[in-house]
């Protein structure tokens, strides 16, 4: 066993602070249309699927961490992906109906302790085999990796949560896990709709909610985006329209991403339409 893995240590505190103000946020609610089971922004996904479906993913992710041990713990995963691999266009949301149709208190209880046993799994790979990779629906992830996706897709089920209750989502300066994901994923959200990725660089700089700047690409890029993190954050994760945020981009190719960024793994997703009205969206389209 290795020391804490200290950049493991800081993803995953940030992501304790995001789900626990999502947990506070939906503790108290009533379990029924005005609470757990309140439409959100995401078709045909109420409060209660948006909580489920983060839990499945945080079962999948531990079991994944998990299967680099044995041929028992690769049995559990391989099952897993042979849903997805039965159901490609539908087990998403399938996974998401049947987590929520419980009582809104087990489905809580479920959720926090699948998180937990998440945090437990992504530690102890870390420190049992470090600098191996988990596998995943798409390349291999490593620990960190892995906690920094756990983190973008709480911070966009998160926002849908709190889109639909009309209450401040609160952001805080983790959301740069989010941005980063973002940058790195530019090559992705052309080659997902069959375009050829430009090949300048992107100057990615981005104003935190604490006041501070993140950056991604070299300062002297002709091609540039910049604007508030949390737009850039709704944009890549396809929870507002481009046409309601605060970006700019400069340079044909960087505008070009702006209007297809993804940073989610899946086919092209349609997005939000302007001013944040709901769209019917392909399975992947409206979540991550």
């Amino acid at each position: 066993m290795t020391d804490p893995n200290p950049v493991l240590e800081g993803v995953l505190a940030d992501l304790a602070a995001l789900t626990q103000r999502l947990d506070d946020r939906v503790t108290d609610l009533p379990d029924d249309a005005t609470g757990w089971r309140r439409a959100t922004p995401a078709a045909g996904w109420d409060v209660g699927a948006q909580v489920a479906h983060l839990a499945w993913t945080d079962v999948a992710a531990a079991t994944a961490a998990r299967a680099v041990r044995g041929e028992e713990e690769k049995a559990a995963w391989d099952a897993i992906v042979m849903v997805a691999i039965e159901d490609p266009t539908g087990f998403v949301d399938r996974s998401a109906a049947e987590g929520a149709a419980v009582p809104a208190a087990d489905l809580l209880a479920h959720w926090r302790a699948c998180r937990a046993d998440l945090v437990a799994a992504l530690r102890a790979l870390a420190a049992e085999r470090p600098g191996e990779k988990m596998p995943w629906f798409g390349p291999p992830m490593s620990p960190v990796s892995m906690g920094t996706a756990r983190y973008m897709e709480t911070w966009a089920h998160g926002l849908d949560v709190t889109d639909a209750l009309g209450i401040d989502a609160q952001h805080d300066d983790g959301v740069r896990h989010v941005c980063h994901i973002g940058a790195r994923t530019r090559g992705f959200s052309f080659a997902t709709r069959g375009l050829e990725a430009p090949t300048a660089p992107v100057h990615v700089r981005l104003a935190l909610p604490s006041g501070a700047t993140w950056t991604d690409g070299p300062e002297d890029a002709e091609q540039r985006v910049e604007g508030p993190a949390v737009d850039f954050a709704r944009l890549v994760t396809q929870r507002a329209h481009r046409d309601d945020l605060a970006l700019t981009a400069t340079g044909p190719d960087a505008d070009r991403w702006l209007d297809i960024a993804q940073a989610f793994a899946g086919p092209p997703g349609e997005g939000r339409a302007p001013d944040a009205t709901p769209r019917t969206p392909t399975t992947e389209g409206a979540r991550a």
